[in-house]
């Protein structure tokens, strides 16, 4: 495992993108629990993107242009629905003296994390462009090899995601008890989800 791709992979996770809005998200709306929940159902998210990597399926998303604009457009619709959400759900960020807001399944929160990594088709390219730079050439065990780069990926993705999801949980009574910043912040998450939707909208190949 060389230091450059424990790096590389480091400075890719820590950048602020879908996932990390996500995390965040459920951070302040439900606590640390539900933060590492999401980290975990984002993390989850990449294992298709892996298998289609390490499948060759990336090759056929990069040589054809309608399956990565339908993935692409997908993912884009998906992202406005969760900034519709967002706004829709005033009951969210409300923390009150008798506990936290109304709970949500476990299974919701990995579900919408899962969906928000699946329907980002540049996550199936980034891989296939990454994994390859740091598996020699005519490695015997090649896909071993990228499926381990690919585990250490995920492993560094939950624990970066679950470290800011703590960290804003942490905070979450003194940020989300003001009717104002509460009001602030969903705007916030809803617009970061509609500029990543068109960022993703924008992007080509």
């Amino acid at each position: 495992m060389s230091i450059a791709f424990l790096l590389t992979t480091l400075v890719v996770v820590a950048t602020p993108g879908t996932g990390v809005v996500y995390t965040l998200a459920a951070a302040l709306s439900r606590g640390r629990r539900a933060s590492v929940v999401a980290a975990l159902g984002c993390t989850l998210g990449i294992v298709p993107h892996l298998l289609a990597t390490v499948t060759g399926v990336a090759a056929l998303l990069h040589a054809s242009a309608t399956a990565f604009q339908v993935l692409k457009y997908a993912g884009v619709a998906y992202l406005l629905y969760m900034a519709w959400a967002t706004v829709r759900d005033k009951e969210a960020l409300v923390v009150e003296e008798r506990g936290p807001a109304p709970a949500v399944s476990a299974r919701r929160v990995i579900v919408r994390g899962v969906l928000i990594n699946i329907l980002n088709p540049k996550l199936t390219i980034f891989f296939f462009a990454f994994l390859p730079q740091f598996v020699a050439h005519g490695e015997p065990h090649a896909v071993l090899r990228m499926a381990g780069l690919g585990g250490v990926f995920m492993l560094a993705t939950f624990v970066v995601f679950a470290a800011y999801g703590v960290l804003a949980a942490s905070v979450r009574r003194h940020v989300v008890g003001r009717p104002r910043v509460t009001a602030w912040l969903r705007r916030g998450f809803a617009g970061s989800f509609v500029a990543l939707g068109a960022k993703l909208a924008f992007t080509a190949r």
